[in-house]
């Protein structure tokens, strides 16, 4: 169960008593605080912009008086953006709290632009009253060596969707609960007997990019006991590893479980979401968003109007019982930003409260705007998400057991590799020859064998 949320009233309290902590404004001193964000009214992440402009900078002013707060837009790339803050924090220059990428929490880390939230601004931190709502899994999204840099903000979750109407064709129980990733390829074995064109959909190759990655690879090697980066070194031709290969092998590797094709289409992705709502894909790998912006029976790009009766969903198993990281029966893998505070800032303590402020339980509700998302808040999530059972599956049962990409800069190429591991697979190649060249080419980007493991 998750922990009793508090009032807003009394988190609304516990903010404003912070106003009086060290750092504030003294007599008629006034401070001004600067918050960044890759967003802009009537541009990019619009919403988000106006946020902070009407709902965060009012109401903090207002809490503390002497306290002005200024708001730096960006509506740029995204690595156009990344190199803009690491700019900033270079010279000393960033915003006192910064939106940032989970997935460059460590980059920034090792960089030496980021510090741990502690480190900046003290023991309040430690106290904060929002650490007991988020789960630990969930914070990992803002750690960095196991040590906290920046507070997350809303997250996601990848699961299984199934289509309950060929399911039921194929005879298979509904609700379906895999357990292990035999369970998967007897389901797709009898879909295949019914008639089903496509059984099981897990993206691969390097066609469909990313989604590979988090949708496919990360997902199933943490279902075989690893993760991609962990305790200093990268996971190369493991155990784990060959069995990920091995099980693309046996999807695509001339069983008709899934289609090759589809995974070199360079709209494969697309295609993949548009046959799942016809009813020709039966199983499907993907995140939250599939059910709240694809299918999704008003606005999605590929709606279906009998979504919330024909479409199931259920956590992505293990190998088997047990064998998943931490010893996990079920795995997941999640992303999302954070915000971070500038080291430099000249009043740490104050930022922090901002930052607090941006986090509490009213800023959270007020910044989903009514939309039904996942926040990185259990009480928060407890309250909007009642009326989606999909996104309340995954706060309450996906979340907590939910992994991160990690906020290396030579992710992305390490990223690549493994597309193209499966991409060789599907191709026909053996998952041990294809795990081999992953290696090899991971030892080159990683700087040699004694930071690969496996």
């Amino acid at each position: 169960m998750r922990p009793a949320p508090r009032s807003a009233a009394a988190a609304a309290l516990a903010v404003l008593a912070l106003a009086s902590c060290a750092d504030g404004p003294a007599g008629r001193e006034s401070v001004t605080l600067t918050i960044a964000a890759n967003a802009i009214s009537g541009g990019k992440n619009s919403e988000s912009a106006d946020w902070v402009k009407r709902w965060v900078i009012p109401g903090f002013e207002r809490a503390h008086p002497g306290v002005k707060v200024l708001f730096q837009p960006s509506g740029v790339d995204d690595e156009q953006y990344k190199t803009k803050i690491a700019l900033d924090f270079r010279s000393g220059k960033a915003a006192d709290v910064v939106d940032v990428d989970g997935i460059w929490v460590g980059e920034f880390a090792q960089a030496g632009y980021i510090r741990p939230l502690a480190d900046v601004a003290g023991p309040a931190v430690g106290s904060w009253e929002g650490w007991s709502q988020i789960p630990e899994a969930v914070q990992g999204l803002g750690v960095f060596d196991g040590k906290k840099y920046g507070l997350p903000q809303g997250t996601d979750g990848r699961v299984l969707f199934y289509n309950k109407t060929l399911f039921a064709r194929a005879g298979l129980p509904e609700p379906w609960r895999p357990q292990s990733w035999q369970d998967i390829i007897d389901a797709g074995v009898g879909l295949k007997s019914a008639g089903v064109a496509t059984p099981i959909q897990i993206n691969a190759g390097t066609a469909m990019g990313e989604a590979t990655t988090m949708q496919g690879v990360l997902p199933l090697l943490a279902g075989a006991g690893a993760e991609i980066h962990a305790d200093g070194k990268w996971t190369g031709a493991s155990r784990a590893m060959k069995d990920v290969l091995g099980f693309y092998q046996r999807v695509y590797g001339g069983s008709g479980l899934g289609d090759p094709r589809l995974q070199k289409d360079a709209k494969g992705r697309d295609k993949s979401f548009q046959r799942f709502a016809e009813g020709r894909i039966a199983i499907l790998a993907e995140s939250d968003y599939f059910w709240r912006a694809v299918i999704d029976p008003r606005d999605g790009i590929a709606p279906m109007k009998d979504r919330d009766t024909a479409v199931g969903f259920t956590r992505i198993p293990a190998i088997r019982p047990g064998a998943g990281i931490r010893g996990q029966d079920h795995v997941s893998m999640s992303g999302g930003a954070v915000r971070v505070l500038n080291p430099a800032s000249r009043h740490p303590a104050l930022a922090w409260q901002l930052l607090a402020f941006m986090h509490g339980p009213e800023a959270t509700k007020s910044q989903l705007a009514g939309q039904a998302r996942i926040s990185s808040r259990g009480d928060v999530n407890d309250e909007v998400l009642a009326d989606d059972p999909l996104l309340e599956f995954v706060a309450d049962e996906v979340l907590p057991l939910t992994a991160y990409r990690p906020g290396l800069a030579v992710y992305p190429q390490v990223s690549a590799a493994l597309q193209e591991a499966t991409s060789a697979v599907v191709n026909g190649r053996d998952p041990a020859e294809a795990a081999a060249v992953y290696r090899a080419r991971l030892e080159d980007l990683v700087g040699g064998p004694a930071h690969v493991s496996g």
